[in-house]
Protein backbone atom coordinates (compact mmCIF):
# COMPACT_ATOMS: atom_id res chain seq x y z
CA UNK A 1 0.00 0.00 0.00
CA UNK A 2 1.33 3.41 -0.98
CA UNK A 3 -0.36 6.54 0.34
CA UNK A 4 -1.56 8.95 -2.31
CA UNK A 5 -1.89 6.17 -4.89
CA UNK A 6 -4.72 3.81 -5.86
CA UNK A 7 -2.96 1.04 -3.94
CA UNK A 8 -4.05 2.87 -0.78
CA UNK A 9 -7.63 1.81 -1.55
CA UNK A 10 -7.40 -1.17 -3.93
CA UNK A 11 -5.48 -4.43 -4.09
CA UNK A 12 -6.53 -5.18 -7.66
CA UNK A 13 -8.96 -4.23 -10.41
CA UNK A 14 -10.66 -6.32 -13.08
CA UNK A 15 -12.78 -4.86 -15.88
CA UNK A 16 -14.80 -6.12 -18.86
CA UNK A 17 -17.84 -5.38 -21.01
CA UNK A 18 -20.98 -7.38 -20.36
CA UNK A 19 -22.15 -9.52 -23.29
CA UNK A 20 -25.78 -10.27 -24.12
CA UNK A 21 -25.27 -13.84 -22.87
CA UNK A 22 -23.95 -12.58 -19.53
CA UNK A 23 -26.83 -10.16 -19.11
CA UNK A 24 -29.23 -13.07 -19.68
CA UNK A 25 -27.37 -15.11 -17.06
CA UNK A 26 -27.35 -12.22 -14.60
CA UNK A 27 -31.12 -11.83 -14.93
CA UNK A 28 -31.76 -15.58 -14.74
CA UNK A 29 -31.40 -17.92 -11.80
CA UNK A 30 -27.71 -18.61 -12.48
CA UNK A 31 -26.32 -15.22 -11.37
CA UNK A 32 -22.74 -15.80 -12.46
CA UNK A 33 -20.22 -13.68 -14.34
CA UNK A 34 -18.49 -15.31 -17.32
CA UNK A 35 -14.82 -15.36 -18.24
CA UNK A 36 -13.58 -15.00 -14.69
CA UNK A 37 -10.37 -17.07 -14.90
CA UNK A 38 -8.28 -13.89 -14.99
CA UNK A 39 -9.62 -12.98 -11.55
CA UNK A 40 -7.23 -15.54 -10.05
CA UNK A 41 -4.60 -12.80 -10.35
CA UNK A 42 -6.35 -10.72 -7.70
CA UNK A 43 -8.57 -13.22 -5.83
CA UNK A 44 -6.15 -16.14 -5.84
CA UNK A 45 -6.99 -19.80 -6.47
CA UNK A 46 -10.32 -20.65 -4.84
CA UNK A 47 -10.28 -23.23 -2.06
CA UNK A 48 -13.79 -24.48 -1.48
CA UNK A 49 -16.41 -21.78 -1.76
CA UNK A 50 -14.87 -18.49 -0.69
CA UNK A 51 -17.46 -15.92 0.30
CA UNK A 52 -16.52 -12.23 -0.03
CA UNK A 53 -18.52 -9.40 1.48
CA UNK A 54 -19.45 -7.21 -1.47
CA UNK A 55 -20.91 -3.82 -2.23
CA UNK A 56 -22.75 -3.54 -5.55
CA UNK A 57 -23.10 -0.23 -7.42
CA UNK A 58 -24.80 0.80 -10.65
CA UNK A 59 -23.58 4.11 -12.08
CA UNK A 60 -25.07 6.27 -14.83
CA UNK A 61 -24.91 9.92 -15.85
CA UNK A 62 -28.60 10.45 -15.18
CA UNK A 63 -28.51 9.71 -11.45
CA UNK A 64 -26.74 11.89 -8.89
CA UNK A 65 -26.48 8.92 -6.54
CA UNK A 66 -25.67 5.34 -7.60
CA UNK A 67 -28.04 2.43 -7.20
CA UNK A 68 -26.43 0.40 -4.42
CA UNK A 69 -26.93 -2.87 -2.59
CA UNK A 70 -24.95 -5.03 -0.18
CA UNK A 71 -24.41 -8.75 -0.56
CA UNK A 72 -21.81 -11.41 -1.24
CA UNK A 73 -19.70 -12.74 -4.08
CA UNK A 74 -18.79 -16.42 -3.95
CA UNK A 75 -15.54 -17.49 -5.61
CA UNK A 76 -15.17 -21.20 -6.33
CA UNK A 77 -13.80 -23.78 -8.75
CA UNK A 78 -16.46 -26.07 -10.21
CA UNK A 79 -13.73 -28.62 -11.11
CA UNK A 80 -12.08 -28.77 -7.70
CA UNK A 81 -13.90 -31.94 -6.63
CA UNK A 82 -12.92 -33.74 -9.87
CA UNK A 83 -9.25 -32.89 -9.37
CA UNK A 84 -9.28 -34.10 -5.78
CA UNK A 85 -11.30 -37.29 -6.31
CA UNK A 86 -10.33 -38.34 -9.85
CA UNK A 87 -7.17 -36.42 -10.62
CA UNK A 88 -8.71 -34.62 -13.60
CA UNK A 89 -6.47 -31.57 -13.94
CA UNK A 90 -9.04 -29.01 -15.04
CA UNK A 91 -10.07 -25.68 -13.58
CA UNK A 92 -13.36 -23.83 -14.04
CA UNK A 93 -13.49 -20.79 -11.77
CA UNK A 94 -16.82 -19.14 -11.20
CA UNK A 95 -18.01 -15.98 -9.45
CA UNK A 96 -21.55 -16.26 -8.10
CA UNK A 97 -23.71 -13.53 -6.59
CA UNK A 98 -27.18 -13.30 -5.16
CA UNK A 99 -29.69 -11.22 -7.19
CA UNK A 100 -29.92 -7.58 -6.15
CA UNK A 101 -31.09 -4.15 -7.28
CA UNK A 102 -27.82 -3.46 -9.11
CA UNK A 103 -27.77 -6.66 -11.17
CA UNK A 104 -31.30 -5.90 -12.36
CA UNK A 105 -29.99 -2.69 -13.97
CA UNK A 106 -27.39 -4.47 -16.13
CA UNK A 107 -27.54 -4.22 -19.92
CA UNK A 108 -25.43 -5.47 -22.81
CA UNK A 109 -22.30 -3.35 -23.28
CA UNK A 110 -22.27 -2.02 -19.72
CA UNK A 111 -18.91 -1.90 -18.01
CA UNK A 112 -18.34 -4.40 -15.19
CA UNK A 113 -15.65 -3.65 -12.60
CA UNK A 114 -14.58 -6.02 -9.83
CA UNK A 115 -12.41 -4.09 -7.37
CA UNK A 116 -10.67 -5.85 -4.50
CA UNK A 117 -10.38 -3.79 -1.35
CA UNK A 118 -8.83 -4.95 1.94
CA UNK A 119 -12.22 -5.40 3.60
CA UNK A 120 -14.60 -6.14 0.70
CA UNK A 121 -15.13 -6.48 -3.03
CA UNK A 122 -16.78 -3.78 -5.09
CA UNK A 123 -18.91 -4.97 -7.99
CA UNK A 124 -19.63 -1.94 -10.15
CA UNK A 125 -21.78 -1.92 -13.27
CA UNK A 126 -21.52 1.27 -15.33
CA UNK A 127 -23.90 2.35 -18.08
CA UNK A 128 -22.56 1.92 -21.61
CA UNK A 129 -21.42 5.14 -23.30
CA UNK A 130 -21.59 7.19 -20.10
CA UNK A 131 -19.17 9.83 -18.88
CA UNK A 132 -18.75 8.04 -15.56
CA UNK A 133 -17.80 4.90 -17.53
CA UNK A 134 -15.04 6.82 -19.33
CA UNK A 135 -13.87 8.22 -16.02
CA UNK A 136 -13.72 4.78 -14.40
CA UNK A 137 -11.60 3.49 -17.30
CA UNK A 138 -9.29 6.49 -17.08
CA UNK A 139 -8.98 6.22 -13.30
CA UNK A 140 -7.92 2.57 -13.37
CA UNK A 141 -5.79 2.85 -16.52
CA UNK A 142 -7.80 0.66 -18.91
CA UNK A 143 -8.42 1.28 -22.61
CA UNK A 144 -11.81 1.01 -24.27
CA UNK A 145 -10.83 -2.16 -26.16
CA UNK A 146 -13.45 -4.86 -25.68
CA UNK A 147 -12.67 -8.56 -25.46
CA UNK A 148 -14.55 -11.47 -23.89
CA UNK A 149 -12.54 -11.84 -20.67
CA UNK A 150 -11.47 -9.55 -17.88
CA UNK A 151 -8.56 -7.14 -18.10
CA UNK A 152 -6.80 -7.19 -14.74
CA UNK A 153 -4.40 -4.94 -12.84
CA UNK A 154 -2.86 -6.00 -9.55
CA UNK A 155 -0.19 -3.29 -9.25
CA UNK A 156 -1.79 0.02 -8.30
CA UNK A 157 1.14 2.23 -7.30
CA UNK A 158 2.66 3.36 -10.59
CA UNK A 159 2.88 7.02 -11.55
CA UNK A 160 -0.42 6.78 -13.45
CA UNK A 161 -2.05 5.65 -10.18
CA UNK A 162 -1.18 8.82 -8.28
CA UNK A 163 -4.37 10.37 -6.87
CA UNK A 164 -4.84 13.99 -7.87
CA UNK A 165 -7.86 16.28 -7.74
CA UNK A 166 -9.54 14.72 -10.78
CA UNK A 167 -9.09 11.18 -9.45
CA UNK A 168 -10.70 12.18 -6.16
CA UNK A 169 -13.78 13.37 -8.04
CA UNK A 170 -14.20 9.93 -9.62
CA UNK A 171 -13.42 8.00 -6.43
CA UNK A 172 -16.07 9.94 -4.52
CA UNK A 173 -18.63 8.96 -7.16
CA UNK A 174 -18.07 5.32 -6.22
CA UNK A 175 -18.45 6.10 -2.54
CA UNK A 176 -14.81 6.41 -1.41
CA UNK A 177 -13.96 9.34 0.81
CA UNK A 178 -10.39 10.26 -0.09
CA UNK A 179 -10.37 13.52 1.82
CA UNK A 180 -7.09 13.82 3.68
CA UNK A 181 -6.78 16.27 6.54
CA UNK A 182 -4.27 18.85 7.73
CA UNK A 183 -4.35 18.77 11.55
CA UNK A 184 -1.53 21.30 11.76
CA UNK A 185 -3.98 23.97 10.53
CA UNK A 186 -6.87 23.05 12.87
CA UNK A 187 -6.02 25.29 15.84
CA UNK A 188 -5.40 28.19 13.50
CA UNK A 189 -8.79 27.70 11.82
CA UNK A 190 -10.68 27.30 15.10
CA UNK A 191 -9.22 30.54 16.40
CA UNK A 192 -9.74 32.46 13.17
CA UNK A 193 -13.30 31.25 12.57
CA UNK A 194 -14.44 31.16 16.22
CA UNK A 195 -15.03 27.43 16.19
CA UNK A 196 -17.59 27.43 13.38
CA UNK A 197 -17.86 27.30 9.60
CA UNK A 198 -17.00 30.66 7.99
CA UNK A 199 -18.54 32.08 4.84
CA UNK A 200 -17.36 30.57 1.57
CA UNK A 201 -15.44 33.65 0.38
CA UNK A 202 -13.63 33.98 3.69
CA UNK A 203 -12.67 30.33 3.72
CA UNK A 204 -11.40 30.47 0.13
CA UNK A 205 -9.24 33.49 1.01
CA UNK A 206 -7.82 31.61 3.98
CA UNK A 207 -7.08 28.53 1.85
CA UNK A 208 -5.17 30.63 -0.70
CA UNK A 209 -3.18 32.30 2.08
CA UNK A 210 -1.79 28.92 3.18
CA UNK A 211 -0.24 28.22 -0.25
CA UNK A 212 3.21 29.66 -0.86
CA UNK A 213 5.25 30.14 -4.02
CA UNK A 214 2.28 29.97 -6.37
CA UNK A 215 1.75 32.69 -8.96
CA UNK A 216 -1.68 32.81 -10.63
CA UNK A 217 -0.33 35.31 -13.13
CA UNK A 218 2.31 32.91 -14.39
CA UNK A 219 0.32 29.67 -14.20
CA UNK A 220 -3.44 30.14 -13.61
CA UNK A 221 -4.18 26.53 -14.58
CA UNK A 222 -1.97 25.17 -11.81
CA UNK A 223 -3.13 27.82 -9.33
CA UNK A 224 -6.79 26.85 -9.66
CA UNK A 225 -6.18 23.14 -9.03
CA UNK A 226 -3.78 23.76 -6.13
CA UNK A 227 -6.15 26.21 -4.46
CA UNK A 228 -9.12 23.88 -4.91
CA UNK A 229 -7.22 20.93 -3.48
CA UNK A 230 -5.92 22.94 -0.52
CA UNK A 231 -9.38 24.28 0.31
CA UNK A 232 -10.82 20.76 0.16
CA UNK A 233 -8.20 19.44 2.60
CA UNK A 234 -8.67 22.35 5.01
CA UNK A 235 -12.45 22.15 4.84
CA UNK A 236 -12.46 18.41 5.59
CA UNK A 237 -10.12 19.06 8.53
CA UNK A 238 -12.45 21.65 10.04
CA UNK A 239 -15.54 19.62 9.20
CA UNK A 240 -14.14 16.50 10.87
CA UNK A 241 -13.61 18.43 14.10
CA UNK A 242 -16.93 20.31 14.13
CA UNK A 243 -18.94 17.30 13.01
CA UNK A 244 -17.33 15.21 15.75
CA UNK A 245 -18.36 17.79 18.33
CA UNK A 246 -21.94 17.77 17.05
CA UNK A 247 -22.14 13.97 17.05
CA UNK A 248 -20.73 13.75 20.56
CA UNK A 249 -23.28 16.36 21.66
CA UNK A 250 -26.15 14.25 20.34
CA UNK A 251 -24.81 11.17 22.11
CA UNK A 252 -24.34 13.02 25.41
CA UNK A 253 -27.95 14.17 25.29
CA UNK A 254 -29.00 10.55 25.02
CA UNK A 255 -31.02 11.21 21.88
CA UNK A 256 -32.15 7.98 20.28
CA UNK A 257 -34.13 9.51 17.42
CA UNK A 258 -32.40 8.25 14.21
CA UNK A 259 -33.77 11.11 12.09
CA UNK A 260 -31.57 13.60 13.95
CA UNK A 261 -28.45 11.69 12.92
CA UNK A 262 -29.76 11.22 9.36
CA UNK A 263 -30.48 14.96 9.09
CA UNK A 264 -26.97 15.75 10.30
CA UNK A 265 -25.45 13.55 7.60
CA UNK A 266 -27.70 15.02 4.91
CA UNK A 267 -26.81 18.58 5.94
CA UNK A 268 -23.13 17.68 5.91
CA UNK A 269 -23.25 16.25 2.39
CA UNK A 270 -25.30 19.16 1.05
CA UNK A 271 -22.91 21.68 2.57
CA UNK A 272 -19.97 19.87 0.95
CA UNK A 273 -21.56 20.01 -2.50
CA UNK A 274 -22.57 23.66 -2.33
CA UNK A 275 -19.19 24.75 -0.99
CA UNK A 276 -17.28 23.08 -3.83
CA UNK A 277 -19.19 25.17 -6.37
CA UNK A 278 -18.66 28.35 -4.38
CA UNK A 279 -14.97 27.61 -3.91
CA UNK A 280 -14.49 27.19 -7.66
CA UNK A 281 -16.08 30.57 -8.36
CA UNK A 282 -14.13 32.23 -5.54
CA UNK A 283 -10.76 31.05 -6.82
CA UNK A 284 -11.63 31.93 -10.41
CA UNK A 285 -12.58 35.41 -9.24
CA UNK A 286 -9.16 35.79 -7.64
CA UNK A 287 -7.48 34.73 -10.88
CA UNK A 288 -9.54 37.30 -12.82
CA UNK A 289 -8.56 39.98 -10.28
CA UNK A 290 -4.87 39.02 -10.51
CA UNK A 291 -5.08 39.41 -14.29
CA UNK A 292 -6.96 42.71 -13.91
CA UNK A 293 -9.92 41.64 -15.99
CA UNK A 294 -13.29 43.35 -15.90
CA UNK A 295 -16.22 41.08 -15.03
CA UNK A 296 -19.50 40.77 -13.15
CA UNK A 297 -20.32 37.77 -10.98
CA UNK A 298 -23.81 36.31 -10.63
CA UNK A 299 -25.67 39.33 -11.98
CA UNK A 300 -29.14 39.11 -13.54
CA UNK A 301 -29.64 38.69 -17.28
CA UNK A 302 -32.91 37.66 -18.99
CA UNK A 303 -35.66 35.81 -17.11
CA UNK A 304 -33.87 36.28 -13.79
CA UNK A 305 -30.94 34.06 -14.82
CA UNK A 306 -27.65 34.67 -13.03
CA UNK A 307 -24.62 33.56 -15.07
CA UNK A 308 -21.53 32.91 -12.97
CA UNK A 309 -19.42 35.47 -14.86
CA UNK A 310 -20.08 38.05 -17.57
CA UNK A 311 -17.16 39.85 -19.25
CA UNK A 312 -16.55 42.76 -19.31
CA UNK A 313 -19.61 43.29 -17.10
CA UNK A 314 -23.36 43.29 -16.65
CA UNK A 315 -23.72 46.99 -17.59
CA UNK A 316 -22.16 46.34 -20.98
CA UNK A 317 -24.35 43.27 -21.36
CA UNK A 318 -27.53 45.31 -20.86
CA UNK A 319 -26.30 48.12 -23.12
CA UNK A 320 -27.75 47.37 -26.59
CA UNK A 321 -25.05 49.54 -28.21
CA UNK A 322 -22.20 47.46 -26.77
CA UNK A 323 -20.88 45.03 -29.43
CA UNK A 324 -22.02 41.47 -28.79
CA UNK A 325 -18.73 40.02 -30.04
CA UNK A 326 -16.96 41.67 -27.10
CA UNK A 327 -19.20 39.96 -24.56
CA UNK A 328 -18.28 36.62 -22.98
CA UNK A 329 -20.12 34.38 -20.55
CA UNK A 330 -18.38 31.81 -18.35
CA UNK A 331 -20.21 29.17 -16.33
CA UNK A 332 -18.24 27.31 -13.66
CA UNK A 333 -19.24 23.78 -12.62
CA UNK A 334 -16.91 21.44 -10.75
CA UNK A 335 -18.75 18.54 -12.43
CA UNK A 336 -21.15 18.68 -15.36
CA UNK A 337 -23.31 15.52 -15.61
CA UNK A 338 -26.54 16.61 -17.29
CA UNK A 339 -26.52 20.03 -15.57
CA UNK A 340 -24.45 21.71 -18.25
CA UNK A 341 -27.61 22.33 -20.29
CA UNK A 342 -28.75 24.80 -17.63
CA UNK A 343 -26.33 27.39 -18.99
CA UNK A 344 -27.79 27.50 -22.51
CA UNK A 345 -30.38 30.18 -21.68
CA UNK A 346 -28.39 32.17 -19.14
CA UNK A 347 -27.22 34.99 -21.43
CA UNK A 348 -29.23 35.27 -24.64
CA UNK A 349 -27.02 37.98 -26.17
CA UNK A 350 -24.01 35.65 -26.09
CA UNK A 351 -24.52 32.70 -28.45
CA UNK A 352 -21.26 30.94 -27.54
CA UNK A 353 -21.17 29.77 -23.94
CA UNK A 354 -17.92 29.03 -22.15
CA UNK A 355 -18.07 26.32 -19.49
CA UNK A 356 -15.21 25.75 -17.05
CA UNK A 357 -15.20 22.39 -15.29
CA UNK A 358 -12.84 20.23 -13.26
CA UNK A 359 -14.43 17.00 -14.46
CA UNK A 360 -12.04 14.58 -16.16
CA UNK A 361 -12.73 12.43 -19.20
CA UNK A 362 -16.25 13.49 -20.19
CA UNK A 363 -17.66 11.10 -22.80
CA UNK A 364 -17.28 11.94 -26.48
CA UNK A 365 -21.03 11.82 -27.00
CA UNK A 366 -21.49 14.50 -24.36
CA UNK A 367 -18.68 16.75 -25.62
CA UNK A 368 -20.08 16.38 -29.16
CA UNK A 369 -23.45 17.54 -27.89
CA UNK A 370 -21.79 20.48 -26.14
CA UNK A 371 -20.11 21.47 -29.39
CA UNK A 372 -23.43 21.20 -31.22
CA UNK A 373 -24.98 23.54 -28.63
CA UNK A 374 -22.06 25.99 -29.10
CA UNK A 375 -20.56 25.34 -25.65
CA UNK A 376 -16.79 25.74 -25.35
CA UNK A 377 -15.22 23.62 -22.60
CA UNK A 378 -12.49 25.21 -20.49
CA UNK A 379 -10.37 22.95 -18.27
CA UNK A 380 -7.13 23.30 -16.33
CA UNK A 381 -4.34 22.14 -18.62
CA UNK A 382 -3.47 19.15 -16.41
CA UNK A 383 -6.88 17.58 -17.10
CA UNK A 384 -6.68 17.73 -20.90
CA UNK A 385 -4.80 14.42 -21.07
CA UNK A 386 -7.80 12.59 -19.56
CA UNK A 387 -9.67 13.26 -22.83
CA UNK A 388 -9.20 11.58 -26.21
CA UNK A 389 -6.94 13.28 -28.77
CA UNK A 390 -9.92 14.29 -30.89
CA UNK A 391 -11.57 15.88 -27.86
CA UNK A 392 -8.40 17.69 -26.81
CA UNK A 393 -8.42 19.59 -30.11
CA UNK A 394 -11.63 21.27 -28.95
CA UNK A 395 -10.57 22.12 -25.38
CA UNK A 396 -8.96 25.32 -24.15
CA UNK A 397 -7.09 25.85 -20.90
CA UNK A 398 -7.54 28.68 -18.41
CA UNK A 399 -4.52 30.61 -19.64
CA UNK A 400 -5.89 30.63 -23.19
CA UNK A 401 -9.30 31.75 -21.93
CA UNK A 402 -7.75 34.65 -20.01
CA UNK A 403 -5.78 35.78 -23.04
CA UNK A 404 -8.96 35.71 -25.13
CA UNK A 405 -10.81 37.85 -22.56
CA UNK A 406 -7.88 40.28 -22.30
CA UNK A 407 -7.83 40.73 -26.08
CA UNK A 408 -11.48 41.82 -25.98
CA UNK A 409 -10.90 44.35 -23.17
CA UNK A 410 -7.91 46.28 -24.49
Amino acid sequence: MKRGYLSQYFEGIAMKRLSAVEVDLISSNQHEFNGVAELRKILGDPVGKQKFTARFLYLSDQDDEPVSDDGYLTWYDAREKGRIERGIMRWECRLYFSPNEVSRCAAEGDLLVIAKRPEELLAIIVEKGSTIGRQIQWLFGFSDDSHPGFSVRSEMDTEQDRIGYAARIVLEQIGLDTGSDAPSFLDRMLERFNGSFPGTREFSRFARSTVENLNALEDPDKALLVWMEREEVLYRTLEKHLLGDELRGLVRKGIEEPDLFVNLVQRTLQRRKSRVGSALENHLEQIFNDHRLQYSREQITENNHRPDFIFPGIDQYHNPDFPEDRLTMLAAKSTCKERWRQILNEAVRIPKKHLLTLEPSISESQTNEMSYENVQLVLPRELHSTYSLSQQDRLIDIDSFLKMIFSKQI
